[in-house]
This record gives structure tokens, sequence and C-alpha cells, in this order.
């Protein structure tokens, strides 16, 4: 197997497995709590990372510069956008979350304009954002249904702040550009965050002693740990590596395609024609964006040389 093809197998693993996470997230909170599921997820898969490069690759300890470094990202990309985007599925349904989260491309784009004042909005550009907030906006209608049930509106803003920090972890990281292995680095965040979603989780009094937590919810954590936080983000970074950058981004695309199918199969989620049609748009709206972002790049780069 040639090298892009091992990065097309990637970014299919990708693709596939981190979608069904949210449903797995969903599945695993229905017996405990999810900042405390989210917690031991972060806590062993970051701690595989660490330890295998300790032990068998004989790395040293970041310096305390890097620590710091790593454990400010970690606030963004594992207490906020993983320990928030958990919670959420509490109160909606697993399509609509893995939907929200797809809109990160967007955000992106948003937050260097506003913020950085490194980004123009061409046409391309406006047109797909707002074809993004369209969809999610006939999808959040055709949810309505759930507006009455417990908690529909906080977990529609966890979601929504999950999804914005992830954007600002994304620009962080980019423009931080930490010189360190990039897994060796993700298992340190990874057990920054766990240790700080379980001092979050025990202060809003969401956890369970670990004796009370069931087989099947163990079961999710494994799954989630394994193949959701390990060999997943493994897999990405390869991708991302040895793939066009608009390709190894079609995953975006792909998460919440499988998160609402087997929510739908499996959770009993409501699916129906007006979701949908919301879900293309919200992601043909990410798509453009994406598109016009590349472009954008590819000229600015031509212009450099």
């Amino acid at each position: 197997m040639t090298t892009k093809q091992k990065g097309y197998s990637a970014l299919a693993v990708t693709s596939i497995v981190w979608g069904t996470t949210w449903v797995a997230v969903k599945f695993g909170i229905q017996n405990m709590p999810a900042l405390q599921l989210a917690a031991i997820r972060l806590f062993f898969a970051g701690l595989i990372f660490v330890l295998f490069y300790l032990i068998f690759k004989k790395f040293s300890l970041p310096p305390q510069k890097q620590l710091w470094q790593l454990f400010i990202l970690s606030i963004f990309t594992f207490v906020f956008a993983n320990g928030l985007s958990a919670w959420s599925l509490q109160y909606i349904p697993s399509g609509l979350g893995a939907l929200i989260g797809a809109l990160y491309p967007l955000c992106v784009v948003i937050i260097e304009y506003f913020f950085y004042k490194s980004k123009s909005l061409n046409m391309l550009t406006v047109i797909g954002i707002g074809l993004g907030i369209i969809g999610v906006g006939l999808v959040l209608y055709e949810n309505t249904i759930n507006v009455h049930e417990k908690g529909f509106f906080i977990g529609l803003a966890l979601s929504i702040i999950a999804t914005i920090s992830w954007s600002f972890s994304t620009i962080m990281i980019a423009k931080q550009k930490v010189k360190i292995n990039p897994y060796y680095g993700l298992g340190w965040q990874m057990i920054f965050g766990a240790i700080l979603v379980f001092i979050l989780s025990i202060s809003t009094n969401n956890f369970i002693p670990f004796a009370k937590i069931p087989v099947f919810s163990w079961l999710m954590i494994a799954y989630l740990i394994i193949a959701g936080s390990v060999i997943t983000f493994i897999a990405f970074i390869y991708s991302m590596k040895h793939l066009n950058p608009t390709i190894a981004s079609l995953y975006a695309y792909m998460n919440p395609i499988v998160a609402i199918g087997i929510g739908t199969f499996l959770l009993n989620e409501k699916i129906t024609i007006q979701l949908i049609i919301g879900a293309i748009i919200t992601l043909l709206g990410v798509y453009l964006v994406n598109y016009s972002d590349k472009a954008n790049r590819i000229k600015i780069e031509d212009l450099e040389h």
C-alpha cells in the first residue's frame, strides 16, 4: 500500500470513527455523567500517548514553557471543546451536536476576521457562512419539538461554546507552532484536559462513584479511548500530513452524516426531510468556506513567490 493509499485509509477511519463517537458518548452517558465520562476518556487516552513516547521512544519531559503552552491549549481543545460537547449530548441529539461541531471552519474564518484581522471575506466566503447559518437554522427549527425537554437550550449553548472553543484552539495551534511531536503533545494536552474536566465534573456535581458506573458505559469509554481518541487522532494527523488539505478536510463533512445515520438507527433519533435538507445546506456552506479559504491561501503563496 502506497503512502497516498494509507492517507485515504486514514481519512476513512477519521471520517467514520469520529462520526460514531457522538453516538458512543450518547450511549455512555445514559447511566453516568457526561463530564466524568469525558475526563476518564481523556486521561487514559493521554496516558497511552505519553507513556508510549516516554518508555518506547525515550522522549524526555517537555520543558516548562512547552508544558505551559500545552496546558493553555488543553483548556480550549479538551476542556471547553471536548468536555462541553460531551456534556451537551445530555440534552440534545447526537446528530445535532455533530452538525454544530461541523461549523468550526466557519467559526475559524469569522474569529480570524474579527479578532485577528488576518482574513478577508470574499463573496464565496460570505455565501458559505450564510448557508451554514441557514442550514443549522433549519435543523434547529426541526428540533423545536425538543424544546419542551429539560435542558435543550442548555445543550445547544454548550455545543456552540464547544465549537467556538475548538476554532480558537485551531487558530492558537497554527499561530503558536509548539515545537513538539504532535502525538506526544496531544497526550499531554489530554492529561491536562482530563484533570481540569474531572475538577469541573466534581464542582458541578456531575460525578458518581466509579463502582457505580455500569459495564456498558465502561465499554463505551473503552471504545472512545482506543478508537475515538488514540486510533482516530493518529489517523487524523497522518491524513493531514500525507493528503491534500482539501481532501483531508473531508472528514468534517462525513462526521455529522455518520452521526445522524447511526443515531437514527441505534438511538431512534428523529430524521426528517427538513433535517436532511438542513444538514446538506450546512455542509455545503462549510465546504464553500473551506474552498474559498484554501483558494485565497494559494493565491497569497503564488504572490509571495
